[in-house]
């Protein structure tokens, strides 16, 4: 700390503790002002001038410093002053004072907080410059808050000085008024309508206040456009994947009119070309490995003739099996509308439909946009002319690439890679970052890597492509490594860097709705978009990808447009699980150590090798591990991580245990069947209460058994 910024601290604390020691608080109170009220009436009459400035520098020293008493100060000024002088040396009084705490604040901290919590404070800051003022105003609105702490608070914040004077100047002057005028009251010290009255607007000014911002706010964004003067819809849902699908059935279930308009196929990746599909193919890629694995189940042998394009016809008929439940017939049985054509958002209310029978204009109270995602094409010199397939294309595929380079190593590009090295193709991964699955623990990643060289996967790790081409025939990746180039020919290329939002064709760019730096479609907590009625849930929304979060906002988007009126509901991202469906399997919830250290957060880990478990050893599957983060000390879960088989069907324990707040100890006291996978879990648990274990008191006990030996 400077000599500047140390002489501010002595100069504040010498204050404050000069305001306690000499009990200064005792004078701020209404029982002082009745003793001394008369003293205090007179000279005010005879002082006018000198009686307002001594009091604006004590409520501006108060407030400046932060101490108790503002609140008091307020109602004495009604009392003494009147309603109107009250209000007027209150309101500046109170917002210079707070301008210093502010400044205050800002010189003292700003620097030291935005170093130690960065990573948190990003996201804070960019609200803050983008939309401070109307945050600030919010918060002054609402007496609840505490307003010495939004002093502190805002300057640790990127608002400007004049900014934060003239919002506070602003925003606080609703709630001056009402105290002054309390105090007025105050000054007769009977209990009055007029006094019941006040305090009855301060309780009811924090829902008026939030009403009357929402409106303001919502006033200006609808200005440029007509609203209709009825709605043929409640609620109409553009896109037909995970996310529209369960928004449309949570509308038809509550009887609300919707319409579901998909452009494509009804069940949108998931169906079509994801979950299902992949994991068709990942089970047929799975019987393969355990025929080849045949000897050490004591069979001397065993093998499988297969044709790759019966596979992938396999995969197809999956698709077709899961298909109804999905389909335009089950939704309309349910009482939904379903429309197939490209919709286009022509205001905060209409929707325009082209399809087949020619356009629509339908209008709606509310809009759930569930656009979905696509894969990423990187924009890498010769792709297009080498050729590529992704996520979506590759189901097409009927002959095994000889030679393929999967380029990527997120779950996505992992999960495929094993698929075809099992089929039989020479496989080559290409990652660019130091290791495959980036987003979980090192030693998870290397035990997933391990097993694909293992399995003949050549994995190329912190290799970045550079160029494609075509030399003599033959394709050919150009990729650098430690500042080396590095060549590897290859005959089919499957692209596999990860997934975009859909946010064009549909008519964001000419209402306006912003995107995030995500390139996602920018919401709130409660999923609106700058539109109140317009909403976003899904692979469009993020943060996350997964079918199952796709599902779990579209329940809060549905909900909050259908009854926000009456109640609307934060998304809730505090227990997000996924898998990743590789052999072995990954799957995880909450944090993992790297986050934790990442983020700061203290933890303590407990690891169970899967190599240890009976079931495990049985079925041949002796891998993998079970590692659990706890809050130091205590039992609390804060993130589970298990790699090994049937990982996603082990982690649900976990899962659930997080969201319900149930900690490691119940856990172990709950009885699993043996002999099961699920047992690691207990085992888990059962290390973690080892390590724990009150070695003081275990010597007590031991010496107990001792005597009671004789």
């Amino acid at each position: 700390m400077n000599k500047g910024r140390l002489l501010v601290l002595l100069l504040i604390a010498a204050l404050i503790a000069a305001f306690f020691a000499f009990d200064l608080h005792r004078t701020l109170t209404l029982d002082t002002f009745r003793a001394q009220q008369a003293a205090i009436d007179g000279y005010v009459r005879t002082h006018p001038l000198t009686a307002a400035a001594a009091y604006f520098a004590i409520y501006v020293l108060v407030t400046g410093l932060s101490l108790p008493g503002a609140v008091v100060l307020t109602l004495v000024g009604g009392a003494i002053f009147g309603l109107l002088w009250g209000t007027v040396i209150v309101s500046f009084a109170s917002s210079i004072g707070a301008t210093l705490a502010f400044l205050a604040s800002r010189f003292l901290l700003r620097d030291w907080v935005q170093g130690r919590f960065g990573d948190r404070m990003t996201p804070i800051n960019r609200g803050i410059e983008k939309e401070g003022a109307f945050y600030l105003f919010a918060l002054r609105l609402v007496p609840a808050f505490p307003f010495f702490l939004i002093n502190l608070a805002m300057g640790l914040t990127p608002i400007r000085t004049w900014t934060f004077y003239w919002v506070s100047q602003i925003g606080m002057l609703a709630g001056t008024i009402v105290y002054v005028y309390a105090g007025t009251t105050l000054s007769e010290f009977r209990i009055s309508i007029e006094l019941i009255l006040a305090f009855t607007l301060l309780g009811l000014f924090p829902l008026l206040a939030k009403k009357m911002l929402g409106s303001i706010k919502a006033r200006k964004v609808y200005a440029r456009w007509p609203r209709p003067a009825r709605f043929e819809r409640n609620l109409i849902v553009i896109g037909a994947g995970s996310a529209g699908l369960v928004s449309a059935y949570i509308a038809a279930a509550v009887k609300a009119k919707v319409t579901l308009i998909e452009k494509h196929r009804m069940g949108g990746d998931c169906l079509n070309t994801g979950c299902v599909p992949s994991k068709a193919l990942i089970k047929s890629a799975r019987l393969l490995a355990q025929i080849r694995r045949a000897p050490e189940f004591g069979i001397r042998s065993a093998s499988a003739d297969f044709d790759f394009a019966d596979v992938m016809e396999r995969v197809q008929r999956v698709v077709k099996a899961v298909e109804p439940h999905d389909s335009a017939e089950r939704y309309r049985a349910l009482g939904v509308e379903c429309i197939e054509g490209e919709a286009r958002i022509i205001s905060p209310w209409t929707v325009e439909v082209r399809g087949a029978g020619g356009v629509r204009v339908l209008t709606t109270r509310a809009i759930v946009i569930a656009a979905g995602a696509r894969p990423i094409v990187p924009p890498i010199p010769g792709i297009e002319e080498v050729g590529y397939v992704t996520s979506d294309t590759v189901w097409g595929l009927r002959q095994l690439p000889k030679r393929l380079v999967v380029l990527g190593g997120g779950p996505i590009g992992s999960e495929l890679t094993q698929c075809f090295a099992r089929f039989g193709s020479q496989v080559t991964q290409v990652e660019m970052l130091p290791r495959i699955l980036i987003r979980e623990d090192p030693e998870i990643s290397d035990l997933v890597m391990r097993q694909f060289q293992k399995e003949g996967v050549d994995v190329r790790v912190n290799h970045k492509a550079k160029a494609f081409r075509i030399e003599n025939g033959e394709k050919v990746l150009i990729a650098e490594s430690d500042g080396r180039e590095v060549r590897i020919p290859f005959d089919q290329l499957l692209c596999a860097v990860g997934r975009i939002a859909n946010t064009g064709g549909y008519g964001l760019e000419e209402l306006g709705i912003p995107l995030s730096k995500s390139r996602t479609v920018e919401s709130n907590e409660y999923l609106q978009t700058i539109y109140p009625n317009i909403y976003a849930c899904g692979d469009v929304a993020g943060p996350y990808q997964f079918t199952h979060t796709a599902s779990h906002q579209a329940w809060y988007a549905a909900v909050n447009a259908l009854f926000g009126r009456v109640r609307k509901f934060k998304a809730d991202y505090s227990v997000i699980p996924w898998a990743t469906f590789t052999d072995p399997e990954v799957a995880r919830v909450g944090l993992n150590e790297t986050e934790a250290r990442e983020k700061k957060i203290p933890y303590e880990v407990t690891t169970y090798g899967i190599d240890d478990l009976d079931r495990a050893i049985a079925d041949g599957e002796a891998h993998g591990l079970v590692k659990v983060l706890t809050a130091p000390g205590k039992d609390r879960i804060l993130g589970a991580t298990i790699a090994g088989e049937h990982a996603g069907d082990l982690i649900i324990e976990f899962i659930a245990a997080m969201r319900h707040g149930i900690g490691l100890n119940r856990i172990l006291r709950t009885i699993h069947i043996y002999p099961t996978l699920a047992e690691a879990n207990k085992y888990a648990a059962g290390a973690w209460k080892r390590a724990h274990a009150p070695a003081g008191l275990l010597k007590w006990v031991e010496r107990y058994h001792a005597w009671m030996r004789g």
